[in-house]
């Protein structure tokens, strides 16, 4: 039997939105919110947070919820979550961002599907663009793939460029949930930050130069990710009428 768990890096510090996870969003904070989306999916044999700071920890743990201490110094929420299961006998790792409080069981499970066969080491989420100033927006990650669904680039510009206007490609959007085999996700904290990634800022990037396939499932859920005092009221809004 494959054994799958849930870790849900949880860093304190951020560039944009400093202790994001701890604000309020309805009767309780961001993070027990993604904490709680995770487990009702029941999906998953465990289901952790990994975080750098005490208080998430408290947090976590006050509602008996299954939480590790990591190092606060990380390159990525890969490298830390790759702390994480060294020492686990684990075979499939799905990682999903803390501030996605409203992730839900479709796409989750579309994600595990993929590793249904061998030879899927590293898997995430597409979904399609709908609007021009998303394709613009470099913030909006955009992935291609080949007909078998592995990646071929993911890019923060519009991918792949519209030369003829007289065919349109659909654009996808990469959705920052990942999954990982065990052994892909500790050779990647072995490898060096590669050229592209360090170019275009996404960690993805490593696995594909140095040739390991990510398989992207397409889903139609649409992330609510909290980067910013205005995502934070907009999920408020969207809580409300939830």
């Amino acid at each position: 039997m494959t054994k799958i768990i849930a870790l849900i890096p949880a860093r304190f510090a951020a560039s944009r939105f400093p202790a994001k996870l701890l604000q309020l969003l309805g009767n309780k904070e961001v993070i027990l919110h993604t904490y709680q989306s995770v487990v009702d999916t029941q999906l998953f044999d465990e289901v952790y947070v990994v975080t750098d700071h005490q208080k998430i920890y408290d947090l976590i743990e006050s509602v008996g919820g299954k939480v590790i201490m990591s190092i606060e110094t990380h390159e990525s929420g890969t490298d830390r979550i790759a702390e994480a299961v060294k020492d686990m006998d684990i075979d499939v790792i799905v990682n999903v961002q803390g501030d996605e409080p409203f992730i839900q069981k479709e796409p989750l499970e579309k994600l595990i599907d993929l590793f249904k066969s061998e030879h899927v080491q590293v898997g995430t989420l597409m979904r399609k663009l709908n609007t021009d100033d998303l394709a613009q927006n470099p913030n909006t990650v955009k992935v291609v793939t080949n007909k078998n669904g592995r990646a071929l680039y993911f890019s923060r510009s519009p991918i792949p460029y519209q030369r003829d206007e007289s065919f349109a490609a659909t654009l996808y959007v990469h959705l920052g949930v990942y999954g990982f085999r065990k052994k892909a996700l500790m050779q990647f904290t072995q490898l060096s930050p590669s050229t592209l990634e360090k170019t275009e800022k996404l960690e993805q990037l490593r696995f594909l130069e140095n040739g390991i396939d990510i398989y992207v499932a397409e889903t139609q859920y649409t992330t609510i990710a909290i980067d910013t005092p205005e995502d934070l009221e907009k999920a408020k809004i969207f809580l409300q009428k939830k």
